[in-house]
């Protein structure tokens, strides 16, 4: 029998780890002395349902429920296009639900395929367009879908407490998101994790730019059309080489790399083929100006390091925050990669160390007590409406609002000579920087360097042929080595800087060409002989970002540069929240190449890229001007220099 016996934890910071103080519910102390699988198999019984939809399609749903009947417990459901695996009555998952924790305490776990997903009916399609208006029971969307399988749940199920919550991670927490869409009564709490929130910024765009080797390798595991419900994933092309780098300039186009490697057997790639810029097909599947009359108590989860979806994560909160000003509405963020706050340590990444073990703090300490508090009435206080992790320091902390609303907005102003300058918003010179703001700036001021297709700048160090979770915090000095990198710093900082909320890059570049890719990235350069890290000289990327210069004034209605104009340029770089210490030094790299994260610019003007001709690639020399009439900074807000909470 499941009993719930009750432990103090805190969720007060302190030197970077939350301590005991609230009251958690857990199971009993043997249960954690058993392996999660052999406690589902003797504790829970599966039932497997086909749940009808208004349509009249079915959806092939596993549950999961406490052999127990001494109490009435809450629902957990996930709905998936990943599979619901393993099927069969009498065949018995190795976990459930997003953690441990949730097995221990007893709960309903509800795991559905989505329609037109292995066992479900039905016909999928990609990040299905939400229906504002629904006029009939043929107008469906992911929100009906979950609308009317908690409605069958709560009718059917016998045990449940009448309290329903949604959780999700990647394309899980985009169904988690479209699911509280004027929620089902039921539904009292939902976790979108790293949820898309708009496909031409997230995953496999990026500001029109192409994310190559994600894109590539996702599609072809999990984008092959199937015949009808089966049990059986797709079969996936095999990469002919490891070494991405070189397997992708050697197929010259991305037509080439869909003739060559995919065969043409990913309809969805095509699809992205068809439309470079954001059209309607792209702006219909923007979930983001859908999410209304949610579910009352929301948590979005994500990561620093989320190399996949971090822009769906900071605007599904912004979202959900401006629509619903009356729903419990809040942030999570951690050092994580994709998903790695439910399946790592999230103790490190790469050769970074982030001082303890944030994903087991994360998953008892955070996300258990949110849906116990929420779902099953315990006694708790509400978290934080953001409760992030300061990278650079290594603690947590919490804040009322996000970004921080005592964030002071600051810039750093490139300079000649590969300087940087940090000052406040009216220009007055701050510490971090040179005293002359401008020495040797002109009107006609710039950095130039040549961008050769033939020739990209590697996005990693690492021999792979996918998007590697570590080239996020990777160091960075084989970039700036290259003379195809423009490369800004400041002097030592006398003291730590905390930079939090989103970052914005403004300059002004020209090119000889008539197309080009700008990329920034904000970078910490450790001290010689650090004793904190033992990195000396590290250059460990904190953010970036890439743009498409065609897209500098219009996502819609792409635009040439006309040769060795200067033309504006603005980026968004997503959120962070790190602490540059005293004796660091805070560095900006330009360049125009990303290879093979990015698919490789022509850098000629022309109709769609995706089919640009191998003759119409060219090297271009591009100027990035920093001078009084054409200033060059990057903005953001720093927050009061404290060492924690």
């Amino acid at each position: 029998m499941l009993r719930v016996l009750c432990v103090v934890w805190c969720l007060v910071t302190f030197s970077g780890s939350l301590s005991p103080c609230v009251a958690a519910p857990q199971a009993p102390a043997k249960a954690a002395t058993v392996p999660v699988e052999q406690y589902i198999r003797q504790n829970y019984i599966k039932q497997e349902h086909m749940i009808p939809m208004r349509d009249g399609v079915r959806l092939y749903t596993a549950v999961y429920l406490p052999k127990a009947t001494d109490q009435k417990w809450p629902i957990l459901m996930k709905r998936t296009p990943y599979s619901c695996a393993p099927y069969g009555p009498d065949k018995m998952p190795g976990s459930l639900g997003p953690s441990e924790h949730f097995v221990w305490a007893g709960y309903i776990f509800v795991n559905q395929d989505v329609r037109g997903r292995f066992l479900s009916e039905g016909q999928f399609e990609q990040v299905r367009p939400h229906l504002p208006e629904k006029k009939g029971p043929r107008d469906i969307d992911e929100s009906t879908d979950a609308w009317d399988t908690i409605e069958w749940l709560t009718k059917n199920l016998e045990g449940h407490n009448g309290k329903v919550g949604m959780s999700g991670i990647s394309y899980p927490g985009f169904y988690a998101s479209a699911g509280m869409i004027d929620a089902h009564p039921a539904l009292a709490a939902v976790s979108p994790q790293a949820p898309v929130g708009d496909w031409y910024f997230d995953d496999f765009l990026h500001h029109g730019a192409f994310f190559l080797a994600h894109a590539f390798r996702w599609l072809n595991n999990n984008a092959q059309e199937r015949s009808g419900p089966t049990t059986e994933r797709p079969t996936a092309k095999t990469i002919p080489s490891v070494d991405g780098y070189q397997m992708f300039l050697d197929a010259g186009t991305i037509s080439g790399i869909n003739e060559r490697f995919l065969k043409d057997s990913v309809p969805f790639w095509n699809d992205m083929m068809a439309h470079p810029n954001r059209d309607e097909f792209w702006q219909r599947r923007a979930i983001l100006p859908h999410l209304k009359n949610t579910a009352p108590a929301v948590m979005v989860v994500t990561g620093w390091f989320d190399a996949e979806d971090l822009y769906g994560s900071f605007k599904t909160y912004q979202s959900v925050e401006r629509l619903n000003p009356h729903v419990n509405n809040v942030l999570v963020v951690g050092p994580w990669v994709h998903g790695g706050w439910a399946s790592t340590e999230g103790d490190r990444l790469g050769a970074v160390t982030f001082g303890s073990k944030t994903g087991p703090h994360y998953r008892l300490e955070i996300e258990f007590p949110f849906f116990e508090k929420y779902l099953r009435g315990t006694d708790m206080p509400a978290p934080a409406e953001a409760t992030v992790f300061e990278t650079g320091s290594n603690q947590w902390r919490t804040f009322s609002h996000w970004p921080p609303a005592e964030a002071k907005p600051v810039r750093l102003r490139l300079q000649a000579g590969g300087r940087m300058q940090m000052e406040s918003v009216d220009g007055q010179p701050l510490s971090g920087g040179t005293a002359d703001r401008l020495e040797g700036a002109s009107e006609t001021g710039f950095d130039q360097y040549t961008s050769d297709p033939a020739k990209p700048v590697p996005y990693s160090q690492e021999i792979t042929n996918r998007m590697t979770n570590e080239y996020m915090t990777d160091d960075q000095r084989f970039a700036a080595r290259r003379p195809d990198v423009l490369v800004y710093q400041t002097d030592v900082l006398a003291e730590d800087v905390v930079i939090a909320g989103p970052l914005v890059a403004q300059f002004f570049a020209s090119t000889s060409g008539t197309d080009a890719d700008f990329v920034v990235k904000l970078i910490d350069v450790f001290p010689d002989g650090t004793d904190v890290a033992k990195l000396p000289n590290y250059q460990m990327m904190v953010r970036s970002e890439v743009l498409r210069g065609r897209f500098r004034n219009s996502y819609e209605k792409p635009e040439a540069f006309v040769p060795d104009e200067p033309a504006e340029i603005r980026l968004e770089l997503l959120d962070v929240l790190h602490r540059f210490q005293r004796g660091h030094r805070i560095m900006i790299q330009i360049q125009s190449t990303w290879f093979p994260l990015v698919d490789r610019n022509p850098q000629k003007f022309v109709p769609n890229i995706y089919f640009a001709k191998p003759e119409e690639f060219q090297p271009a020399v591009h100027r990035v001007y920093r001078s009084e009439r054409y200033p060059a900074t990057i903005s953001f807000g720093v927050v009061p220099n404290t060492s924690g909470m």
